[in-house]
């Protein structure tokens, strides 16, 4: 989901661009997302797992330490994301399959050079076109794998609105925090403050979390900050 997420950013920001390049790398992206979602099981776990949250809220229903009306806007965003999920026919980007056009710039848009005018005369044509012209056929085709990116959109933040930011203390750059028994966390969330020049190092398991934060040196290889470090931690269920 976060790769998806991820790559959904990069293709909207490349889209609303203007240079031919730019439209390039968009389609690329755009191929790598279907590559993604064309995961057999994708589709079905979005689905269960938005049914599954709109379950969770519908028993807050009467609750009265629960506003109705942020109630009724959350599950509203879950629905409207399950009918999009729901209603999209096949796997993600499958209706692309069909065009002839666009199988054979994927076909060659991964080897070193293989995109270039002589190759693929028709695709240097449209690279051409106006970018309005070229901006609707993008988002003509983007718009085929859009319901996986509203579902993600709304999971992913349900996600992330669950846990509680905390500031915690990495003395010597090391941090290590237990967790509590019999209860599953999904998502670990760093926040850095502006400036501070570390990378952090996160592994974790279903009792204990570690952050380790590092430093590039010359060439840019990561080498351990000993010196104390604050941040944000964020534990997501």
């Amino acid at each position: 989901m976060l790769r998806l997420e991820h790559l959904f950013d990069r293709l909207h920001r490349l889209v609303a661009r203007d240079e031919a390049i730019d439209h390039h790398f968009a389609l690329a992206t755009l191929f790598e997302i279907v590559e993604v979602a064309s995961r057999a099981d994708l589709k079905s776990d979005l689905l269960k797992e938005l049914e599954r949250h709109r379950t969770q809220f519908q028993a807050y229903r009467g609750n009265p330490h629960v506003a109705e009306s942020a109630l009724d806007e959350v599950i509203g965003r879950i629905e409207a994301a399950h009918t999009g999920l729901n209603q999209l026919a096949g796997k993600a980007g499958q209706t692309l399959a069909g065009n002839e056009w666009l199988t054979s710039i994927r076909s060659r848009i991964s080897i070193p050079g293989g995109t270039c005018e002589f190759d693929l005369p028709a695709y240097f044509a449209w690279q051409q076109l106006p970018p309005e012209q070229r901006r609707g056929d993008l988002q003509r085709w983007v718009a085929t794998v859009l319901p996986v990116d509203h579902a993600l959109r709304v999971l992913l933040g349900l996600l992330r609105d669950s846990g509680t930011p905390q500031r915690v203390a990495a003395p010597g750059g090391q941090f290590q925090q237990s967790l509590p028994q019999g209860r599953s966390y999904h998502l670990l969330r760093v926040r850095l403050d502006d400036g501070t020049a570390v990378v952090p190092e996160i592994t974790g398991h279903r009792l204990m979390v570690s952050v380790r934060f590092m430093r590039p040196d010359g060439d840019a290889r990561l080498r351990p900050c000993n010196t104390d470090t604050s941040f944000e931690l964020t534990l997501c269920a």
